[in-house]
This record gives C-alpha cells, sequence and structure tokens, in this order.
C-alpha cells in the first residue's frame, strides 16, 4: 500500500499492476507475469480481451446507467442467454458475488414465510465462503471472517461438507429449514469437491424436503470447472444460482437466477439495485458470454485442466511437502505439508502470480484461454519453486 489514504483491509500490497494482456500482466517496473489466479477467477478471457474491450468501449460512448426504472435492452439480452444456459427461469442482477447471495437468502427467507415458516433457516456449510456482507459472512464457514462483526445474523444452521448424512438429521430435528446454500465446490475453502454422489443426493433430499437448493457459484461458473455451471456435471438443476466474478471479465457484475419454486418469490418493491444490470456491465457481461460459448471455452477449461493437473501431479510426485494435486477445470489446488502463505511472493519474484487459500492449499485459477505453451511455464516455474523448498 503506497497511500495513507486508503482503508488498511488488504494489508500491505509488494506489486502494482499496470497492464495486461492475455495471460500475462506487466507491472509499473515493466516486470511481466504468468497471471495463474486471473484476478481471482475474474478474467477467464483474460486480460483487455478485445470483444469486452469493444464492448465497454461502445456502450461507455452512449449510455453508462440508466437505472432499473427503465428497460435495457443488454439487461434482457443477458437474461435470454443465461436462461438458455442454465436452465433456470429468472434472473436477478446485481454488482457482485456477495449481492447475488443476498438476493438468495431473501429468496428463502420469502419462501420460508410463504410455507408459514415464521423464523426460516438456511443449512450452510463449515469452510464455505459466501462473502463479506451481514447475511453473507454469518453463512461462511470462516470464524476469520466473522470475527468482530457479532452479532451474526440469525436463521443459519452449519453442517460438515460432504456429509448427507449430517443434512437428514437436520432435517429430522429442524422444521424450520428451507433451503441449503452451498458451494459445489469450495474456492475459499481449499478447492474442496464433494463425493460424486453428493450433489444428486443433495437435490433428492431438498426434494423431498421441500428445501429450496441453492449453490453458490460465484467462483465455479461461467465455464471456470468445464461446463458453463459445476451442476450441469452431475444432471441436476438447483432451484437458485449465484455467479458473479467471471461474468463480466472484470466489468462488476452478479447474477442471481431462479428455478420454477423460486421465480416468482421477489415481487415489485421487495428487492432491488441501483446500479445492478447497467448498461456497461451487461454489455461486457454479454460479450463475455458470447466469447465463452463461440470458442467453446467451457470445453477449452476441461482439457487444459487435465492437462495441467497431470502435469502438475508428474512434477511434483516427488515432493514429499506435496500431500496433493486435485481440483476440476481450471479450478485447481496444491495442497502442501505446511502452511506456504510465502510462495505467493516467492512465485512473483519468479514472475508467477498465484494465491494461497486455507493456510496451505496453493490455489490456482489461471484465464480459460491459457494456452499448452503457458501451462507448461506455470508447470515449470512451480515445480523449481517448490523443489527449492
Amino acid at each position: 500500500m503506497t497511500s495513507d489514504a486508503l482503508m488498511n483491509n488488504y494489508g500491505t500490497r509488494k506489486i502494482t499492476l499496470t497492464k495486461g494482456q492475455g495471460c500475462w500482466v506487466w507491472d509499473d517496473q515493466g516486470k511481466r507475469y504468468l497471471d495463474a489466479i486471473s484476478g481471482i477467477a475474474v478474467c477467464g478471457l483474460g486480460h483487455a480481451h478485445p470483444a469486452v474491450a469493444k464492448a465497454i468501449a461502445d456502450q461507455a460512448a452512449t449510455l453508462t446507467h440508466c437505472s432499473n426504472l427503465y428497460n435495457i435492452p443488454d439487461q434482457e439480452a443477458l437474461a435470454e442467454k443465461l436462461r438458455e444456459l442454465s436452465g433456470l427461469d429468472k434472473m436477478f442482477f446485481c454488482n457482485s458475488g456477495a449481492e447475488a447471495n443476498e438476493a438468495a437468502i431473501k429468496l428463502a427467507r420469502l419462501f420460508g414465510h410463504s410455507k408459514g415458516i415464521a423464523e426460516p433457516t438456511i443449512i450452510v456449510l463449515e469452510n464455505a465462503f459466501h462473502g463479506r456482507t451481514m447475511a453473507t459472512l454469518t453463512a461462511t464457514g470462516n470464524r476469520k471472517v466473522q470475527a468482530g462483526f457479532e452479532p451474526l445474523v440469525s436463521g443459519f444452521v452449519r453442517a460438515p461438507y460432504n456429509d448427507l448424512k449430517s443434512l437428514q438429521n437436520i432435517a429430522k430435528n429442524n422444521r424450520n429449514v428451507v433451503a441449503v446454500l452451498m458451494e459445489p465446490i469450495q474456492g475459499e475453502g481449499g478447492i474442496r469437491t464433494p463425493a460424486a454422489d453428493y450433489l444428486p443426493g443433495l437435490r433428492q433430499l431438498c426434494d423431498e424436503q421441500n428445501w429450496l437448493l441453492m449453490l453458490d457459484e460465484i467462483q465455479t461458473g461461467n465455464g471456470r470447472t468445464g461446463k458453463y455451471f459445476n451442476y450441469q456435471h452431475f444432471g441436476i438443476l438447483p432451484d437458485v444460482v449465484t455467479t458473479a466474478k467471471g461474468l463480466g471479465n472484470g466489468m462488476p457484475i452478479g447474477a442471481c437466477l431462479t428455478g420454477p419454486k423460486a421465480s416468482e418469490l421477489m415481487q415489485p418493491g421487495s428487492h432491488g439495485s441501483t446500479f445492478g444490470g447497467n448498461p456497461l456491465a451487461c454489455a461486457a457481461a454479454l460479450a463475455t458470454v458470447n466469447v465463452i460459448i463461440e470458442q467453446q471455452l467451457c470445453d477449452k477449461a476441461a482439457t487444459m485442466g487435465d492437462y495441467l493437473k497431470q502435469q502438475l501431479a508428474e512434477n511434483l510426485a516427488q515432493n514429499s511437502d506435496v500431500l496433493e494435486v486435485r481440483g476440476q477445470g481450471l479450478m485447481l489446488a496444491i495442497e502442501m505439508k505446511q502452511p506456504c502463505a510465502e510462495l505467493v511472493d516467492k512465485a512473483a519474484a519468479k514472475g508467477l502470480l498465484i494465491n494461497v487459500t486455507a493456510q496451505s492449499v496453493i490455489r490456482l485459477l489461471p484465464p480459460l484461454t491459457i494456452s499448452h505453451k503457458e501451462a507448461d511455464q506455470l508447470v515449470q516455474i512451480l515445480g523449481e519453486l517448490l523443489t527449492q523448498e
């Protein structure tokens, strides 16, 4: 941090980035970095993608904002596109993943009240991350995120991740439950993936109990794991899906998507956002979604993810400090035996941007456009870095 005019909630930041192109970024000293975090799963098309840049420039030259008092053509076009891609019915647009999750939480409460439940309760999971608003940090399963912000919001009950039996026990003992909110893959929690039968089993349980199945696809959506949404790997359809991050390739936009059980819960005046779904954000998102589909980047994420995971596993097989290489698509993790936050700076010194989450997990979220050559460079740098440890 170079200015004391900024709050210090992000701590010391040692690199000042000034330019990006594809999978690469440059700092103010002219040093180039391979970006293997892409703004924390945001720039799925890479940096300065020409289609998105043109869409933003063209829209900025005509109409940036008009509010939701008026029809917004690109908002409607984006909603239709997401309906086609998701199999869900209706969309609410906002500015971030946390706001999308807030909308989902409000939907769950409306759903509960519609059933005559005075204190609707949402099941959330251990080690989850859903945002930093008061409701979403309560839903988050991380005491470090919650500390200092008590009293937290009521209406949540927590269960272990990847444990259907625990949810079945809650169903027997808590008649106020109306929904389950969970990440198909836990991102901040360390790129944790559930058993193959977990999401289908959860869908069945929600049907049996008349609960909403609400999936937080803020990080897993928009092609990141090899399908447009992660739930599409399992042949199920949720009741509510939230997404953001990669939806606008860097332009702030989030969305809450609903199926039949939740689509009519919101009525005029029940929820809104001044900036949500504005012309500029929707132009960027529409361009982003079109590129993902036209260039078949979901398939590429699956192929390149398999390639990267295999190369990393082979390269690090003899490293006794590495516990596991895991993940799906281009949402990958290397779990180390010990906390390894210092690797972020060491990797940057070698020209690679990574992230460490859950203290000991190297998180890799490169752009969906990464090439084999760039993937090989990533593996080489990480191999050298971890060999030195």
